[in-house]
């Protein structure tokens, strides 16, 4: 349990604007049965002023917060998970989405307790869509990236440097219009099917490589707010999360 918890007034996700959800394509490495995967602003509950850390009900990682980000990237070896059925977390880089909260451009990697993975892109609030025939297995190595034209027109990349694989999804039309003050590395308890998914047991995700780039320069994630996702505000606390220059890592060590 951490102590010197304090109750952050501010900074409370709001309501993701109603609309008409568009659906969720699937892909082949990911069972149909499955509820259409939808990334939710970062829920921000108290702050353990003894680490510095945020907790936060979905979110786990780092978050800078500046201005005119249009550019992150990070890398990750994808982690065989465990636990119950239905469990599953999703690792991603992307823009907006904590003190911005109407928008994010992401894509990111989900992985699920039954050994399963997705590979996905995503501008809320639109739900996720599937990159098809992109092969993920534990052990590879994915380079993700984010790229902000506009903010309104964006590109997400993702690279599997195991096996040389490339795909690429550049949104036109977009649903929302993106603030460019949030850059973040970030493991996910998602909403699936209208529901947040149980966390599953991870082991460690690392982002190495990390960085954001736009109009003010170049940041790492040394400095960002860095989050751990707590169910409870605190008293159950699910992950451990540190950053470096440039690095982000988070291990679960809930039960």
């Amino acid at each position: 349990m951490k102590a010197a918890i304090i109750l952050a007034a501010a900074g409370l996700a709001a309501a993701v604007p109603a609309r008409q959800w568009a659906q969720r394509a699937t892909s082949a490495l990911v069972p149909r049965s499955r509820g259409s995967k939808q990334t939710v602003p970062n829920i921000r509950l108290g702050r353990n002023e003894t680490s510095n850390v945020q907790y936060s009900s979905n979110w786990a990682g780092a978050v800078s917060i500046g201005t005119g980000y249009n550019h992150v990237i990070g890398t990750i070896t994808v982690p065989e998970v465990s636990g119950e059925d239905g469990a599953a977390a999703s690792a991603w880089v992307g823009i907006d989405g904590d003190t911005c909260q109407t928008a994010i451009l992401q894509t990111g990697i989900s992985f699920y307790a039954d050994g399963t993975y997705d590979a996905w892109y995503e501008w809320i609030p639109d739900y996720a869509h599937s990159f098809s025939n992109f092969a993920v297995s534990a052990g590879d190595q994915i380079q993700m990236s984010v790229d902000a034209s506009s903010t309104t027109k964006g590109v997400a990349t993702l690279s599997n440097l195991s096996t040389g694989k490339k795909v690429t999804h550049t949104f036109t039309g977009t649903p929302s219009t993106l603030c460019e003050t949030n850059a973040e590395w970030i493991v996910e308890a998602f909403q699936e099917g209208g529901s947040q998914v149980e966390l599953a047991d991870f082991g460690k995700v690392t982002f190495t490589g990390a960085s954001a780039s736009g109009r003010s320069g170049t940041t790492t994630p040394a400095k960002s707010q860095i989050l751990d996702i707590s169910p409870d505000n605190g008293r159950t606390v699910l992950t451990s999360c540190s950053a470096g220059s440039s690095t982000v890592t988070c291990s679960y060590v809930g039960n």
